[in-house]
């Protein structure tokens, strides 16, 4: 399998992936959570050559993760917008940066805190069942599989 080629798997994280999964893609997505728009601002903040950042705006636009607006006539000027489908994407980069906070900060500690605005408290990225709001953990988690792809995701038991 070539990476271009994930998105042909049966697995909702491969396909994820061919959208997200590039290098400077996450930190692209983590500016414009920051409220980044122009790819000016992309570019000066992230130090990346404007050949892989148009790149990655490109991948995240057609992905529909961004929505490029114009915001300018003459020149003809354009800024990149979260979509919806963007904006479900704060949970994975939110328990990424607290993953990163936990185990790869440094003695001077996490650079940024989320805080609750409504409690002023740190957040804390959990995964919540949304039947009943329990906290779940890996152990809590069956998978199952889809029947029109039985037996092509789950590893199969030896012996």
């Amino acid at each position: 399998m070539r990476w271009q080629d994930i998105d042909q798997q049966p697995c909702s994280l491969a396909r994820s992936l061919a959208i997200i999964g590039d290098n400077w893609t996450l930190l692209v997505l983590r500016d414009c959570f920051l409220g980044v728009r122009r790819f000016d601002d992309f570019q000066q903040r992230l130090g990346v050559t404007r050949h892989v950042l148009s790149d990655r705006l490109r991948k995240l636009t057609d992905g529909g993760v961004l929505e490029k607006v114009a915001y300018q006539e003459r020149p003809l000027r354009h800024e990149y917008r979260l979509t919806t489908m963007g904006r479900d994407l704060y949970p994975v980069i939110a328990h990424l940066a607290q993953w990163g906070d936990k185990y790869l900060a440094d003695e001077a500690g996490p650079p940024l805190v989320r805080v609750h605005r409504q409690c002023g408290e740190p957040l804390e990225a959990k995964l919540q069942c949304g039947h009943c709001g329990e906290n779940v953990e890996p152990k809590d988690i069956r998978l199952e599989e889809n029947p029109h792809w039985a037996g092509q995701l789950l590893p199969t038991k030896a012996g």
